[in-house]
């Protein structure tokens, strides 16, 4: 039984945010009933099939069919439709329900009525700016920023639906909590570029093998726990420089796995960039 154990959402969304958070809520217990038009959801069969199994699919033709019944019952409704569209349904929701709105841009301003992905709403919200034109490898403003930012806010509402018995509005732009993630850096980073591969402590470093070693030995007993066991206390004075380049060739020296016999479990903060198929049997 999961903690969210009697609890329906209804979810009208589909692609990544929207089924991603839907997801999240099924793990924690949730029913979670699907709508989608009678097209289905444009998802590769693949990722339709990860984002979705375990939930309830009801096929929905907006334009000559009434509400499906789910919603009569539901806790939460999650859509993704610009924003308008939900008001011109005339969709009526019980007073208790949580209806989360997942927007690109918000439900006003500028931009509120563009089209719109992952890589747009990165680079409106600043988030890019230090490493483009490098495209990130996950959809940070879909998958954090959109799923994960509506479980935080629909979680909040349903605590507070228990004090007030109401449900409540929640709108999530994706740009916005996006540059949430980096509103911090505003007031002056410690160093130029600290954590986007500026300094040698902190970056990515290829091996003999052609893989590649992740090293994030921010603090001064990490670098040199790390220079010492490296053989190279020259380097322990120069761990915020922009660029080791007897670091780099020393890594290169090595396979990954030499690497890790090594580094792991050591205090150095050295880890693999492994494959998504190793990472799912290392964290199985």
């Amino acid at each position: 039984m999961g903690s969210l154990s009697g609890v329906t959402v209804v979810d009208f969304t589909r692609q990544l945010p929207g089924p991603f958070a839907s997801r999240e809520l099924l793990r924690l217990g949730a029913r979670v009933v699907k709508i989608e038009p009678p097209e289905g959801d444009p998802m590769p069969e693949g990722w339709y099939h990860a984002l979705n199994d375990g939930k309830e699919i009801v096929s929905w033709d907006a334009r000559s069919a009434p509400p499906p019944a789910a919603l009569a019952t539901a806790d939460v409704v999650l859509e993704g439709f610009r924003p308008g569209v939900w008001e011109r349904l005339g969709v009526d929701l019980p007073e208790t329900t949580v209806l989360c709105s997942i927007t690109g841009y918000g439900a006003g301003g500028p931009h509120a009525q563009d089209a719109g992905h992952d890589l747009n709403y990165l680079g409106y919200a600043g988030v890019l700016a230090d490493t483009a034109p490098t495209v990130p490898p996950v959809q940070i403003a879909d998958l954090a920023a959109g799923a994960q930012g509506a479980v935080i806010e629909v979680l909040a509402a349903l605590l507070e639906r228990k004090r007030s018995g109401r449900g409540a509005r929640i709108v999530i732009s994706m740009t916005q909590a996006s540059h949430r993630f980096v509103a911090h850096r505003l007031s002056g980073d410690p160093g130029p570029r600290l954590l986007t591969g500026g300094v040698a402590c902190y970056g990515i470093y290829e091996t003999a093998d052609g893989r590649h070693l992740t090293v994030a030995a921010l603090e001064p007993k990490f670098w040199r726990n790390l220079c010492a066991l490296l053989n190279r206390p020259d380097l322990v004075e120069r761990a915020f420089e922009p660029e080791l380049h007897e670091l780099v060739e020393l890594f290169r020296s090595r396979t990954l796995a030499d690497w890790r016999a090594l580094l792991e479990g050591k205090d150095t903060c050295v880890g693999p960039v492994l494959t998504l198929a190793e990472a799912a049997d290392e964290l199985a």
